[in-house]
């Protein structure tokens, strides 16, 4: 069945003012100008005292799942632990893998849905309450996100007008985190444009070094690459009209952006490994060899500012030996690609309405945001709690930008289309990845796969 996405869900961060912004804020942090408190502002974060109240919930238990793990599960557990300590409740975190929807729908099936998911897909959101697996926010909640949240966000996190999740962890994926050892050794800059990316990373193929980390066997990866390449050529109406599949995946603003990607995914001498590699690393690898060892393996990685947890598994630091710049203008400007996780209740309780309200505070994204890998969306959250000055400026752009923004594309589409591994979207730009002259063929399957998941 065809669900009618809200429009604001569509909405991404084009506007001059916004994208300038950020531009000017990672230029700065790319050149080290906003990294002179690196690690000492961020444990400070302003006042301590508590913003919200919770209920005593002693002797109740809450299953939360996720699909975090690594870095980013034990920085969200520490989220856990603190509501763990204010309420009294006991809390039991379980991943779920890659495949959300899958996972919640085997549980649902079973009778033993966990009590509170953090879900990575707006599209999956919609899917879920309209199946009625979802329970409206509560009152305590709701307040909370009327006070932290602006009305786009807000509205991401409901269906047909009725408030479901609250957006605790955002992301910028139109970010290129680069070596910068590697960039000077080579004599390289931070490019602008996308021919100078690619010009880029000839320069530092000659160097010696493979330029470019794609983490390909996590199919998600690449739909943020084609969305980068596509929002800035293509521009924000067609993007809004593909997210909806209003035009189809044949089309010729489709080809353009596969033809232009090809540029990059044809050059087996500019990705680390070749193709080959590529399709056999996964997200974490491509992060963490792009900074691991005297001589890494590849000298950036398009990623989200998440990437900073993976990097900070390494001995590179933030800001000075890992550095950002934004994702090179296709067309007349670089694109600004937003995601986001949102935590919805499964089950109506007590105690699964008081996390929501919890992680609709400013008291829980600062604990996140302390720990460094995380920004937030919520406006009143204090940016001195940032753990650097990358994360600080990154995170006062996304802010600025308001309501002005546009979410990851895939994440809107209905899980089978954009949010499962070896499937939809996932599986076909692997399949790109692995031919990336097969243009037309990509298409095909890409919008035969988009026609029977949006039900037409």
């Amino acid at each position: 069945m065809r669900r009618r996405l809200d429009r604001t869900a569509g909405r991404v961060t084009t506007a001059v003012a916004a994208v300038s912004a950020l531009t000017l804020a990672l230029a700065a942090c790319g050149s080290g100008g906003g990294t002179k408190d690196n690690g000492s502002g961020g444990s400070k974060g302003g006042s301590t005292a508590p913003t919200v109240r919770l209920p005593q919930l002693k002797g109740q238990k809450l299953q939360v799942t996720a699909v975090w793990t690594g870095p980013e599960r034990e920085n969200f557990v520490k989220v856990l632990d603190e509501f763990e300590k204010r309420t009294g409740a006991t809390v039991d975190f379980v991943p779920s893998g890659d495949d959300m929807a899958g996972f919640i729908g085997s549980k649902i099936a079973g009778g033993g849905p966990p009590d509170v998911a953090m879900l990575q897909q707006v599209g999956v959101l919609n899917e879920f309450a309209g199946k009625g697996w979802l329970k409206p926010l509560g009152s305590a909640a709701k307040a909370q996100l009327a006070k932290n949240y602006t009305k786009g966000w807000q509205d991401l996190g409901a269906h047909k007008g009725t408030p479901y999740g609250v957006y605790f962890k955002a992301s910028n994926k139109s970010l290129v985190w680069y070596n910068a050892q590697a960039f000077d050794n080579a004599g390289a800059k931070e490019p602008k444009s996308w021919q100078d990316f690619l010009t880029t990373a000839q320069t530092l193929s000659e160097s010696g070094v493979e330029p470019v980390s794609v983490g390909g066997s996590d199919g998600w990866t690449l739909t943020d690459w084609f969305e980068n390449v596509y929002l800035s050529q293509a521009g924000p109406e067609k993007y809004d009209r593909l997210a909806q599949h209003k035009i189809k995946w044949t089309d010729p603003s489709v080809k353009q952006a596969l033809t232009t990607l090809g540029q990059l995914f044809g050059r087996k001498d500019l990705l680390a490994g070749g193709n080959s590699g590529a399709l056999q690393t996964d997200f974490p690898t491509s992060v963490t060899q792009t900074f691991s060892g005297d001589t890494p393996k590849a000298a950036m990685v398009s990623s989200a500012d998440f990437a900073a947890a993976n990097i900070s598994q390494t001995k590179a630091k933030v800001g000075t030996d890992a550095k950002v710049f934004p994702f090179p203008a296709v067309g007349a400007k670089s694109p600004v690609v937003t995601g986001g996780d949102v935590a919805v209740a499964l089950k109506d309780s007590k105690a699964s309405q008081a996390l929501l309200t919890f992680l609709a505070s400013t008291d829980a994204a600062k604990i996140w945001a302390q720990a460094g890998g995380f920004i937030s969306p919520n406006k009143e959250l204090d940016q001195a709690a940032y753990a650097n000055g990358v994360m600080r400026e990154i995170a006062k752009a996304l802010i600025a930008a308001g309501d002005d923004f546009r979410f990851d594309m895939s994440d809107q589409a209905p899980a089978s289309f954009g949010g499962k591994p070896g499937q939809g979207e996932w599986k076909d730009l692997q399949d790109f990845l692995k031919s990336p002259r097969d243009v037309a063929g990509t298409q095909a399957r890409l919008e035969k796969d988009a026609a029977k998941s949006f039900g037409q």
